[in-house]
């Protein structure tokens, strides 16, 4: 089973054809401090539901359950809670979709804003270029490209982002796994982003895959910290 979760890079391969696929994100966390202003975000229950349409295509659904958002600056914050915004890919393989080699695929996404608290109150959009190959028996390298058009809050129009990781996933039993990742993250007004993330994965069966990690910004503009659980299985 080839999962989207729990790295930032997703996987090149689809759900096969006629099956379902869950990937609930239980918990994930992340806090910036950045000139006496504190964020913090808690979002529980994210679920990417994904059903395999034919041999290379699967449609995804992913789901922002409930979002918890503070913000502080000298001792007066805010907090905002809600239902999060609706996002629908389709990921189409090109090739390597049996696992045993090279494998790339395509992933057009659009975002539906639910205009909750914690919406983001426009629509988006993007498309999602991910790239997998075995190194290994044990390891595998992921590399992904992303071009995406997110509102800008400032104007109310939108702007282009972009972001690209590459990701190496590790077998360290016919169980336990662990990846290591570099994400950067530009935009037309923002400045680069550069994060490390890092985590285990353990698989109960080869259709339940439970997973943790970590995320930590390596510059000043990216996030400073968060961490994460969840959990996927297929049927």
């Amino acid at each position: 089973m080839s999962t989207d979760r729990p790295d930032t890079t997703e996987s090149a391969i689809t759900v096969p054809a006629g099956m379902f696929q869950v990937e609930t994100s239980l918990f994930d966390y992340s806090h910036d401090h950045t000139s006496g202003l504190r964020e913090t975000q808690w979002i529980y229950a994210q679920v990417n539901l994904k059903a395999g349409l034919d041999d290379q295509t699967d449609l995804q659904l992913i789901v922002n359950s409930h979002a918890v958002a503070g913000v502080s600056e000298r001792g007066d914050s805010t907090r905002t809670t809600g239902f999060g915004d609706l996002t629908l890919r389709l990921k189409r393989n090109l090739f390597g979709n049996d696992g045993g080699g090279p494998a790339l695929a395509l992933m057009p996404y659009l975002t539906v804003p639910t205009h909750t608290d914690v919406s983001d109150e426009a629509w988006a959009g993007g498309l999602i270029v991910p790239f997998g190959l075995n190194l290994s028996e044990r390891v595998t390298l992921g590399l992904m490209a992303e071009v995406d058009l997110v509102r800008d809050a400032e104007t109310g129009g939108h702007d282009l982002e972009w972001l690209h990781s590459a990701t190496l996933g590790i077998g360290l039993t016919e169980r336990f796994g662990s990846y290591v990742e570099l994400v950067g993250i530009a935009g037309n007004d923002t400045n680069y982003q550069g994060l490390f993330n890092t985590g285990l994965t353990f698989a109960l069966t080869p259709t339940l895959v439970f997973d943790a990690g970590v995320r930590l910004g390596l510059n000043r503009p990216a996030p400073d910290f968060g961490v994460f659980s969840g959990v996927s299985f297929r049927f």
